[in-house]
């Protein structure tokens, strides 16, 4: 028996647990700056106590930006297999947490099989899965009904879940109020507002967040406070409704905290880029520096099937102004459930954006991959280029697709190309066109 209930319990009690070893060592940092950072919550550590084959990962303050990837089966989209192979993609290059957003079917059997196999962090709505879980119709479950759900996810070892417990009446109040062009795109916060308004009561995530905080501390999963009322479009950005919701996150924050729970903050949604900083700031501030998760931002409404990369745009940009953790998006946002291709196209926009925004924050050593591509590139070297690559399969199979007929040279300039001829001249070589063979 630990001497703690959660990671967080562990930190203000200067107890330097087994996970923030592991975590203190892939960041850089010293025990003791990280066991500080959890226990003002500005790091958290999401790792349930039944979760036995994960590798910890530390999100917020001083840590590398994190991704997730979503999956999970749908009515339309059933297929179990299909599902773990979007896994095995995802752990293949390096995501860091999946979520299961699951809402059809043996989702206790899918939920439990990946948090068996995957040492990344596992991430739940329990929202979407109550419906099939309990066997109910919307208006027939009950606040008690919910808690049952999470307590079932908790159990299972899931590390983190989304819990819509910002959208209350007031929040609602606001977002009546203020007319949006896409009004509610948050497919659980859309599912309690339905629910609140049919039964007229408050949303049980709400009125009963302590007992779901009592649940969370038990098994140590940290809540991500999710946000119900994300813009769904550009033009409803920034708006009441965000804001409204936005300081009853920051309110929450601090309950669960109380209580030991950790905590992370979801974040927009569709936002233009000159107010992805600002957002980001503000979030900051009145969520006391808790990790920030963002899905997106997508800066544009007009890409759909490229939205993969308005998102790693928003992302890039958000990550460099204080957001901790990118949920990614793939080129089937908006279209379809995305496929495995999806997921892979998904997986490598969100890194990117990630590890641009690590290079701006200065993490320390986040540019050594970066200079090692470089000296590699110097010296021309193409499978030393192919092995630092985030994705060496892809950068191997454009080289080998249309191949030079000098391998220190690219299709792309041959033997004009810049880095050979500098390189000639350096060595006191003589560079002449014509006459080379």
């Amino acid at each position: 028996m630990r001497e703690y209930a959660t990671q967080m319990e562990a930190a203000k009690k200067g107890i330097i647990t087994p996970e923030m070893k592991i975590v203190a060592q892939k960041e850089y940092i010293s025990e003791q700056e990280l066991c500080g950072l959890v226990a003002k919550g500005e790091v958290c550590i999401p790792c349930n106590i039944n979760h036995k084959s994960i590798s910890p990962e530390g999100i917020g303050t001083k840590m590398r930006t994190k991704i997730n990837v979503n999956l999970g089966i749908s009515g339309d989209c059933n297929n179990y297999d299909n599902e773990m192979k979007k896994v095995d993609m995802a752990i293949k290059y390096g995501a860091e947490a999946i979520m299961d957003l699951s809402n059809y079917g043996k989702t206790n059997t899918f939920r439990t099989q990946l948090i068996e196999k995957s040492h990344a962090m596992i991430g739940t709505v329990p929202m979407y899965d109550a419906i099939g879980y309990l066997e109910k119709d919307l208006l027939e479950i009950t606040a008690e009904d919910f808690l049952k759900v999470v307590k079932a996810h908790a159990e299972n070892g899931v590390d983190f879940m989304t819990i819509h417990a910002g959208i209350n009446k007031r929040t609602i109040e606001a977002f009546m109020r203020d007319k949006r062009k896409m009004n509610i795109v948050s497919r659980g916060g859309s599912l309690l507002f339905a629910w609140i308004m049919m039964t007229g009561n408050e949303n049980p995530f709400y009125e009963y967040y302590d007992d779901v905080l009592d649940i969370l501390r038990e098994y140590d999963v940290t809540i991500s406070l999710g946000d119900a009322l994300r813009p769904g479009c550009i033009d409803d950005s920034t708006d009441a409704g965000q804001i409204c919701e936005l300081i009853e996150l920051g309110a929450l924050t601090e309950r669960a905290w109380a209580k030991d729970v950790q905590v992370m903050v979801e974040g927009p949604g569709h936002m233009a880029m000159n107010e992805i900083e600002a957002n980001m700031k503000l979030q900051k501030r009145i969520c006391h520096n808790a990790p920030f998760y963002v899905l997106g931002p997508l800066v544009t409404d007009i890409a759909p099937g490229y939205d993969h990369i308005t998102s790693a745009i928003g992302g890039a940009i958000a990550a460099a102004s204080g957001a901790d953790f990118l949920c990614y998006v793939t080129p089937a946002e908006h279209l379809r459930l995305p496929d495995i291709d999806d997921v892979k196209e998904g997986i490598m926009a969100s890194k990117i954006a990630a590890h641009a925004a690590d290079i701006a924050n200065g993490v320390p050593h986040a540019t050594d991959a970066d200079n090692a591509m470089a000296e590699a590139r110097h010296e021309v070297y193409w499978e030393k280029m192919f092995s630092i690559a985030i994705d060496s399969d892809k950068a191997r199979a454009y080289f080998e697709s249309t191949p030079p007929s000098d391998r220190h040279t690219c299709s792309m300039c041959g033997k004009m190309c810049a880095v050979r001829t500098t390189n000639k001249i350096l060595n006191g070589e003589k560079v002449d066109f014509c006459t080379e063979k």
